[in-house]
């Protein structure tokens, strides 16, 4: 017995997170909300329009490999906020780290192949996309610690090519590339899915 059982003070807290800076390959499943704007690219009923007028992905991130296999992290992927233009902007970093990351181009390559991996022709692409995130903690609406993504791990970090498994080839969009979309990674939580992280105060 490790401990009395009438004394819990020394019994392991069962937090249930993936330890900050974890690195692991993951898979974007993005949640359909039904919002387009064809005007900003915004088509297949993939985004979601929350109350405050804010419009976002709702997406699921599945860790595929290792021993948080099967666990989920949920981010809301910025594309607009009435408040203005910090969600997107920051956004933006993510969702270049991510294509760079799942089609193994270096952050430094400016070559027009590198360019041309870093277009979507629209949120589809992104639906299923695996790359490798590192890991990260922050606080949701209520003040509980929770597993974010804020970033994701290109070719040029020394432990890339061993959890992305395979050296994945760049990629070239079939269409006519959409307005480079934003991506949030902030606390947020969405109004009907109460496990959701809580919505930044700028997207309000």
């Amino acid at each position: 017995m490790s401990g009395l059982w009438n004394d819990f003070n020394d019994a392991q807290s069962n937090a249930n997170l993936i330890p900050k800076g974890t690195l692991a390959k993951v898979r974007l499943t993005i949640r359909p909300g039904g919002f387009d704007d064809p005007s900003q690219g915004w088509t297949g009923g993939y985004a979601t329009r929350g109350t405050t007028g804010a419009v976002y992905l709702n997406g699921e991130f599945t860790v595929l490999e290792g021993p948080y296999a099967r666990r989920k992290i949920f981010t809301l992927i910025g594309l607009y906020s009435p408040k203005g233009p910090d969600w997107a902007n920051m956004g933006r970093s993510l969702i270049r780290g991510m294509l760079n990351s799942a089609r193994g181009i270096s952050d430094k390559d400016q070559s027009p192949q590198a360019q041309a991996a870093r277009r979507i022709g629209g949120f589809a692409d992104l639906d299923g996309l695996e790359f490798v995130a590192r890991i990260d903690i922050g606080t949701d609406a209520m003040g509980e610690e929770k597993n974010e993504i804020r970033s994701a791990v290109t070719p040029d970090h020394r432990d890339y090519a061993r959890i992305i498994g395979t050296t994945p080839a760049p990629m070239t969009p079939t269409a006519p590339a959409a307005p480079v979309i934003a991506t949030q990674t902030a606390a947020a939580q969405t109004p009907t899915a109460p496990s959701m992280p809580g919505r930044p105060s700028w997207a309000e």
